[in-house]
């Protein structure tokens, strides 16, 4: 199984018992959220609803022709009951004298509409606040209000328009300027696949050179810091030792003493002797790396379709997110029954805010005990158990993304491990790879190892869910004045994201095993983690090359398609100054291709790193298993072999 990736026994874990239990929770959770979607209703996110709970401009409904909502009273909040003809009639169409049959709307020169909700509308005339050309109003109440006084009480809304302003100037350098965009992007992706094709001739000198000028700038600070310490050792004011001067906000004031250039001296000279005794003994670890380095640059070379398989996760997560944003909407919008509430005139009113039928209200005793109460809607929604416990549900259905979430990236971990593996395990190359590798890796994820997968994607799941409500209590805990529960809740959050990383480390490994193997989850982190302990060293300097070296890339990438898109948006360019579009915020475009451009680079250096990590726990696990000899040949590179002086004897 491991040398030629064949598919495992149908008795491992990962396709009886993992994928039966993978099934069984998924089935309770599908019933468990079937309950969410009978009582949501994700109408009431786009459309308003009048004071009784009715959308606005709906179909089969009162308020079929009724489509603009407006607000009563936006100065005082007051309560629905407060219908005043006479006072809202004067924001009303000229000639209309009958509110109980047409929607009461603002006249054309003082309404403003925004996502159906109509507001008075703001202009300045002559330096003078105005609404409909006039500076104040009377209340219900009969007092003067002038128009700063509206505009405050509308502030938020006005915040709204201004924002609809800017992204309405943002969407048109989209239309403006999306085909030189799409254009940028293509070149990051070009540029991304030259790159991480080029590393196999470019790995080994990329590296060198970054290792050793770092020793040269170290050098160069060392002899900096001792030019300064000797010339202010000579000042007598710079005598002066940093205890002496204590804190000081300003900086300079410690680049003036000689001790401050000492103390800098000597932590560059620690610096530049670690790293070059980290050189000497570690001088193989990092050839290995460079190696490792090239070899998974081959690699894609021979399986170029890996590179295209972060385009299948892109699009599963995207069917992730779509189902949460779905499930969250609707218990967020759960509908039920309309909940009718008592709004009493009076303010000793006893049955206030209590639960009332509008059909029979008139005929019960409140209207007697309270004169002038009605029988108002509330909100949607009740008052049952279900209700009570929308907040676990969203709870339950964040946990439920986070599975999906990992498990889709632990289904592409796992196919690209098995891809490269057999890779790998190919004795003759290319001859020996398998045809079509990805597919083959998937169909085997997908058949034999779903179960192991949602396994390990669960526990990733539930510690970041234990970390988002952690986050969520410390945002409620932040004017707090309990130090030591700050403290502790401080402390859990660092433990968990430290247990975070852990977990994520041992999933990938363990997806590695299980995609060479075909073995159940905890075989597979087991037998991982224990071949990582065993070559601790090793992987440390694996690490932290490939990790330095794909950052370095990703941000050469990103930086220097940025770098030509901005000379082209701001008119830098004198070739193609007349293909330059006329935009409003030339940032817009420049942010997109930059950041599109690392995603890009970042998507394609994800498969490189996976590729480098399978061949790296490949390489292991040749090391330990073979010894050259004509039943057990080294399946490594003869460049790793050299380096390790290892051979294959023939027969």
């Amino acid at each position: 199984a491991r040398n030629l990736g064949c598919k495992p026994s149908k008795s491992s874990y990962g396709y009886s018992l993992g994928a039966v239990s993978c099934y069984s929770i998924t089935i309770c959770i599908v019933f468990g959220f079937f309950a969410a979607w009978i009582h949501g209703d994700p109408r009431k996110v786009v459309y308003p609803t009048d004071s009784y709970g009715q959308f606005c401009g709906q179909k089969g409904t009162n308020n079929a022709k009724k489509a603009i909502l407006f607000y009563f009273n936006i100065l005082k909040c007051a309560s629905p009951s407060m219908f005043y003809w006479e006072y809202y009639r004067q924001f009303c169409k000229p000639g209309f004298d009958n509110p109980n049959k047409v929607p009461v709307t603002l006249t054309n020169d003082a309404a403003l509409l925004f996502l159906q909700r109509c507001f008075p509308d703001f202009i300045t005339r002559n330096g003078t606040l105005t609404v409909a050309n006039r500076t104040a109003f009377k209340d219900v109440l009969g007092e003067t209000r002038s128009v700063t006084e509206l505009r405050d009480a509308a502030n938020g809304i006005t915040s709204l328009l201004d924002a609809k302003e800017v992204g309405m100037k943002i969407f048109e350098d989209y239309a403006s300027s999306w085909y030189w965009i799409l254009i940028g992007l293509l070149v990051a992706m070009v540029v991304s696949l030259i790159f991480i094709l080029l590393l196999r001739f470019t790995a080994g000198f990329l590296l060198w050179f970054i290792i050793f000028a770092v020793i040269a700038l170290v050098a160069y600070g060392i002899w900096h810091c001792y030019e300064e310490f000797v010339a202010l050792k000579e000042k007598p004011s710079a005598d002066v030792t940093i205890s002496d001067i204590g804190f000081q906000t300003d900086f300079h004031v410690y680049l003036q003493l000689s001790q401050t250039w000492l103390v800098f001296m000597i932590s560059l000279s620690v610096t530049e002797a670690v790293i070059i005794l980290m050189l000497i003994f570690l001088r193989n670890r990092v050839r290995i790396a460079i190696a490792l380095l090239k070899e998974g640059s081959k690699a894609i070379g021979y399986i170029m379709s890996t590179l295209f398989y972060p385009i299948v996760t892109f699009l599963l997560l995207a069917v992730s997110i779509s189902y949460w944003a779905v499930t969250a909407v609707y218990p967020f919008t759960s509908s039920g029954d309309a909940i009718y509430k008592v709004m009493p005139s009076q303010p000793n009113c006893m049955y206030a805010n209590l639960t009332c039928n509008p059909e029979t209200f008139n005929k019960s005793n409140i209207t007697k005990v309270c004169p002038g109460s009605q029988c108002m809607f509330a909100f949607y929604g009740g008052e049952s158990p279900y209700h009570r416990y929308i907040f676990i549900l969203q709870l339950c259905n964040l946990l439920v993304f986070l599975w999906l979430v990992n498990f889709t990236i632990a289904l592409g971990q796992c196919t690209l491990a098995g891809a490269f593996a057999s890779y790998y395990w190919a004795l003759k190359k290319p001859a020996d790879i398998p045809p079509c590798p990805l597919f083959s890796s998937f169909s085997r994820a997908i058949r034999y190892h779903t179960g192991s997968l949602a396994f390990g994607s669960l526990i990733l799941a539930v510690v970041q869910l234990i970390r988002i409500v952690l986050e969520y209590l410390d945002h409620k805990l932040k004017g707090a004045q309990n130090t030591f529960a700050r403290f502790l809740l401080c402390c859990l959050k660092c433990c968990f994201w430290c247990l975070e990383r852990v977990i994520k480390f041992m999933n990938r490994n363990a997806y590695i095993m299980i995609a060479i193997y075909g073995k159940n989850f905890c075989t597979s982190a087991r037998e991982a983690f224990f071949l990582l302990m065993r070559n601790v060293v090793r992987v440390a300097v694996l690490d932290k090359v490939t990790d330095f070296l794909l950052f370095l890339g990703k941000v050469l990438i990103a930086g220097s398609v940025g770098a030509l898109a901005f000379l082209f948006f701001t008119h830098k360019i004198p070739v193609i100054q007349e293909e330059v579009p006329s935009l409003n915020y030339y940032w817009v475009p420049l942010l997109t291709v930059t950041l599109g451009s690392y995603l890009i680079a970042h998507g394609f250096f994800s498969v490189y790193a996976m590729c480098v990590d399978t061949l790296f726990l490949c390489f292991l696990l040749d090391l330990e298993n073979n010894n050259g000899s004509a039943a057990r040949p080294y399946h490594m590179s003869t460049s790793l072999r050299k380096i390790l002086n290892k051979r294959n004897r023939k027969r």
